[in-house]
């Protein structure tokens, strides 16, 4: 696991436009190359991203951001896992990473996240590392030609 770099952006692209990987996201198909380039370019002052590899291949993409004024002690994250590799650990070593820095590195105190309430996998992933459901957003996504639920879920330690 490591930052992203300007020259992963054409690797980060692909994993971006996997089916499983979008489908757990809000991104719409056929993201090119310079919309992520932008994406980390434009990368708010603090902002993370990692990415996991695998010999030389990326297979996960992690990112938090840390909000600003009065909601600094809080961070924002999203995540995927190459179609491939889920269900290896991946998605474990790359949230842990993200809460050891929120914890150990930058004194956070809320991190939060959506998620498609039909995504029982990343669910339960985030479960495992103390988050818990805050509320259903109805018809928050539109995903395969119809509308998705989402949970809020947020991870204190206060």
């Amino acid at each position: 696991m490591r930052a992203m770099r300007p020259s992963d952006v054409e690797a980060v692209t692909t994993l971006l436009n996997m089916p499983g990987f979008r489908f757990g996201t809000l991104r719409l198909p056929h993201q090119t190359v310079e919309e992520t380039r932008k994406r980390l370019e434009m990368a708010q002052p603090g902002s993370i991203s990692l990415v996991a590899v695998i010999g030389d291949m990326i297979v996960g993409d992690a990112g938090m951001t840390r909000l600003q004024g009065r909601r600094s002690h809080a961070a924002s994250l999203g995540m995927g896992v190459h179609d491939a590799y889920a269900g290896r650990g991946i998605g474990s070593a790359l949230l842990g990473e993200l809460v050891d820095m929120a914890d150990n590195w930058l004194d956070l105190k809320r991190l939060e996240l959506t998620v498609y309430t039909d995504n029982a996998a990343a669910i339960g992933l985030y479960q495992k590392f103390g988050f818990e459901k805050e509320g259903q957003l109805k018809a928050f996504g539109f995903r395969a030609g119809q509308y998705v639920d989402a949970y809020t879920m947020a991870r204190l330690k206060i």
